[in-house]
């Protein structure tokens, strides 16, 4: 967590996270969510000035955070568990938010949404996964196998397993539907490449 903190040092817990902060010995500067899993005895740990609760049941813990936050990057820790139903939805609420750059840090893995252009330093051979959660148009230079012309879509064409050639990795997309998955060695290459980027997506309506 420090090494995140490092780079991220404000410090939200999305509801029961919180126990994971103070039993870290941290005090989170803010705890959002709807408080269902946050126990009386952690509760009672921290100020209420740091409590947002939203009571609300039509969105996850991370999309609060997320719709609620406005940072030039979060780092999102804990939300890559062994749990495949709240792993897909947040995957969801990265869309959900498209306009917050955000990364979801995991042990092994790192996992964003592509902003409209991005430009990434790479190694040779570096995996360079991309998923489409909708109709993808895109186009790259820098990987092994590009983008442009490829009909990526759930059901039809996923771009998995993809590999940087070495050096710069440019990638465009035309909607925010496409994840980026990197191996967590590269967490730093992509922190400056979206610190970098030159425009997010837009705020979603509604």
């Amino acid at each position: 967590m420090e090494t995140l903190r490092s780079q991220a040092p404000t410090l939200v817990a999305a509801d029961g996270g919180a126990r994971h902060v103070l039993d870290a010995g941290l005090m989170p500067d803010a705890v959002i969510g709807d408080f269902d899993s946050l126990s009386p005895d952690h509760r009672a740990q921290i100020p209420e000035t740091k409590l947002h609760q939203i009571p609300e049941q039509d969105s996850t813990d991370f999309e609060k955070c997320m719709l609620r936050i406005a940072a030039p990057l979060i780092l999102a820790a804990g939300f890559m568990g062994p749990r495949t139903d709240h792993q897909l939805a947040t995957f969801h609420g990265l869309m959900r938010s498209a306009h917050q750059p955000c990364i979801l840090v995991g042990e092994h893995q790192i996992v964003s949404l592509c902003p409209p252009r991005l430009s990434l330093e790479a190694e040779e051979g570096a995996l360079i996964s991309l998923f489409p959660l909708g109709e993808a148009e895109a186009r790259s230079t820098g990987l092994h196998w590009p983008l442009e012309g490829v009909p990526l879509a759930p059901g039809r064409m996923v771009g998995t397993s993809n590999r940087a050639t070495g050096g710069s990795v440019s990638i465009e997309v035309a909607a925010p539907n496409l994840l980026l998955i990197l191996q967590r060695p590269m967490l730093g290459a992509l922190i400056s490449a979206l610190r970098q980027a030159p425009s997010p997506w837009p705020v979603r309506e509604g």
